[in-house]
């Protein structure tokens, strides 16, 4: 609103990120469907910024088709430059359920401080990260079930290859540009570190497909 009080060029930009195991599991919660979670969120956050006189150029949402067109295009132009590899890793899988288990639909006892209530992915009572294969007595939130760990198959963005490149443009960015003092320290870090392949596929069924043979069922 400021930007536009001052007749500044604006595009003021927005949307909500509807895809992911939060989705799912507040679906599981309330009874509906994924796509039925997000309608009913979505109307409600666009109801909260008219109440508060907020207005977008644009207010997107990332289950559109023009949202998938957008990034499996961008995964078929790494895939064709050589950016992504494949590699197995172990997951929890629950064989009532027929299906891996994200880090949100599994819980049991935080390895570190014994905490029964600890998630896949962090324990709420010490803080630490979790590995969900980590955990004492996993459970599988959605049947109660005891998971097993099994091999899976991913996607991963080599990130490795594109570090000396990276680190060349962030020279230049830094001499050049507005960046904070956090966002300095927090990205020297991870390239003194060494960067390590990412991850970008999921076992999971609502999210963006992965045009891919091998991955189709994936997201």
């Amino acid at each position: 609103r400021y930007c536009r009080l001052r007749n500044w060029n604006t595009l003021y930009v927005c949307g909500t990120d509807e895809y992911g195991t939060a989705t799912e599991t507040k679906a599981v919660e309330e009874g509906l469907t994924p796509q039925e979670i997000c309608d009913k969120y979505n109307a409600i956050h666009a109801d909260i910024y008219r109440w508060f006189n907020i207005s977008f150029d644009f207010f997107g949402r990332t289950t559109t088709p023009c949202q998938t067109r957008i990034a499996q295009d961008i995964f078929q132009r790494l895939l064709a430059r050589g950016f992504l590899l494949e590699d197995t890793v172990e997951q929890l899988r629950c064989e009532d359920c027929q299906r891996f288990l994200a880090d949100r639909f599994v819980e049991g006892t935080c390895p570190f401080c014994s905490y029964e209530e600890a998630r896949g992915d962090q324990c709420d009572k010490c803080g630490k990260l979790i590995n969900a294969v980590e955990l004492k007595k996993p459970q599988c939130k959605l049947c109660r079930g005891v998971p097993v760990v099994k091999p899976s198959r991913h996607l991963f963005l080599d990130l490795p290859k594109l570090e000396e490149r990276l680190e060349s443009w962030l020279e230049k960015s830094w001499a050049t540009g507005d960046w904070t003092a956090n966002a300095r320290y927090i990205t020297r870090s991870w390239i003194r570190d060494g960067l390590k392949a990412r991850c970008i596929t999921r076992d999971l069924k609502w999210g963006t497909p992965v045009p891919l043979d091998g991955f189709r069922d994936k997201v």
